[in-house]
């Protein structure tokens, strides 16, 4: 038995769950349906996560579609489905419905309360399917958020902390760069990664791969700095005010360290944004390591 074949004997047993819980689904009141995420997400939190959650949760998320768009899922539609569900690819034709088919999976990995990122090619696309398919998430008490170019700070933690989060690629690209730059953790805008579905999956990775995002700013800094950074580490001991990382070639500041600089400095934040000294520090020490303790960082 080939890989493809036996994938798809496990699916369609799992349709099968799903179509035979359709029909006790259409008797309950929008209500009752709505009450089943609360229902899920607590299965969740208690793991008790099987296929016989799959296959209820896939089969409310299609019968709130039926509800709140008038569309409902085709079995083929539910395979793909669950074929995103399990990280795989499924290839689908234009028009066989891939936007209705990632609902499924996004609303019961959004269960989890963890978060599903839904990455699509463009901004158009993006506010689409938002707002579209978005009907389905908010039908069922889960909450739908937008990143697009012009948002802040607040406004992009805010749209990243809902259940489900459409964006396109570069604008997480950009988000994801900018977090690994971030000198405060209340400018990190992403919370822990945690399933993500890509639509138009070779554009995304191939055409759109090709182009490297690049983030560049202008920061006008004294000399002086430099000189000031250099002077400090003759006040500052390895393994008391910071840590050297010979593995990953860094050095770690301590909060004694920390301390130790602002005091010397006369300021409250060694890492604010509009008068940056860590990084100064930071490479004065690894300087210091390289040519005077024959450390290599």
């Amino acid at each position: 038995m080939n890989f493809y074949t036996k994938n798809l004997k496990k699916y369609k047993k799992i349709i099968y769950q799903i179509n035979a819980f359709e029909d006790n689904l259409r008797e309950k009141s929008d209500s009752e349906l709505k009450q089943k995420t609360q229902e899920f997400q607590n299965r969740f939190k208690s793991n008790a996560v099987n296929d016989n959650l799959l296959a209820e949760a896939f089969s409310v998320a299609r019968e709130a579609s039926s509800r709140s768009l008038g569309l409902r899922h085709y079995d083929v539609q539910v395979l793909a489905g669950l074929t995103l569900n399990d990280g795989k690819i499924a290839e689908m034709r234009t028009g066989e419905g891939k936007t209705l088919s990632a609902t499924l999976p996004a609303y019961y990995n959004a269960l989890s309360g963890k978060g599903v990122h839904v990455v699509t090619v463009n901004d158009y696309l993006a506010r689409r399917d938002q707002a579209w398919m978005g009907n389905i998430y908010r039908f069922l008490n889960l909450n739908v958020g937008i990143i697009q170019e012009n948002m802040n700070t607040q406004e992009r933690q805010k749209n990243y902390g809902c259940d489900i989060t459409y964006v396109t690629n570069s604008e997480i690209g950009f988000d994801y760069l900018r977090d690994n730059m971030a000198y405060n953790l209340n400018d990190i805008v992403l919370r822990p990664l945690n399933y993500c579905i890509l639509d138009e999956i070779d554009s995304i990775l191939i055409d759109e791969a090709r182009t490297p995002l690049i983030l560049s700013n202008s920061i006008q800094t004294s000399p002086e700095k430099y000189i000031v950074a250099s002077e400090i580490t003759k006040y500052l001991e390895i393994n008391r005010h910071f840590e050297v990382d010979e593995k990953n070639k860094n050095v770690v500041l301590t909060e004694q360290g920390i301390l130790q600089i602002q005091t010397v400095l006369g300021i409250n934040n060694l890492y604010n944004p509009s008068d940056p000294w860590a990084s100064y520090i930071i490479n004065a020490l690894k300087a210091n390591l390289i040519f005077i303790n024959n450390v290599i960082i």
